[in-house]
């Protein structure tokens, strides 16, 4: 079999399929962004993004949110076969969440496991309120421990790319959704 990261960008592209166009995206996140606007009601609130994926979310959502935001980041790894719920942290929020209105900006809630954690490590922090965004939620079936207060796009049970989703590292600055063709 050959290792799917020599393989070259250009290979993803024509090996997958167009799940949501431009079009299509630029509407789930102008609805995500009036769902927030509506739901956080112009108050005062801490954009955090789950890094990498959720860089895009947050840059499309930043310019359309009319609210007073302050930003920041995390970066949780999730590995399987170690203990605990398997999340590594790499980097904490650097702002102090205490009392603090959170929205956790995410590209996609697929299993559910580290998005969950994020949210316990925001209340354990002291946030007031932790609203949570993810672009994507995969339709896999599966008993999530927590759902998204706002999601954009519901996408298929496949490998799914751009918009912050990456293919072997590649393409997660295309302004489409894309999947890889079933093998």
């Amino acid at each position: 079999m050959t290792d799917p990261h020599a393989q070259s960008p250009d290979h993803w592209l024509s090996q997958s399929d167009i799940v949501f166009s431009v079009a299509e995206v630029e509407q789930a996140l102008d609805r995500m962004a009036s769902v927030l606007q509506e739901k956080l009601s112009g108050q005062p609130v801490i954009l955090l993004c789950v890094m990498r994926g959720g860089v895009y979310l947050a840059g499309q959502l930043m310019h359309r949110l009319q609210l007073p935001a302050r930003l920041d980041y995390l970066q949780a790894n999730r590995y399987h076969g170690i203990t605990g719920s398997g999340i590594v942290w790499t980097k904490l929020p650097e702002l102090d969440l205490t009392g603090q209105t959170v929205v956790v900006l995410d590209d996609i809630l697929d299993e559910g496991i580290t998005l969950a954690e994020v949210v316990h490590h925001c209340q354990q922090a002291g946030a007031r309120e932790v609203v949570t965004a993810v672009l994507t939620e995969k339709d896999n079936g599966l008993e999530k421990p927590l759902q998204a207060d706002v999601i954009g796009l519901i996408v298929p049970n496949r490998y799914v790319f751009g918009c912050g989703m990456d293919v072997y590292g590649w393409w997660r600055n295309l302004p489409e959704i894309r999947a890889l063709r079933e093998a």
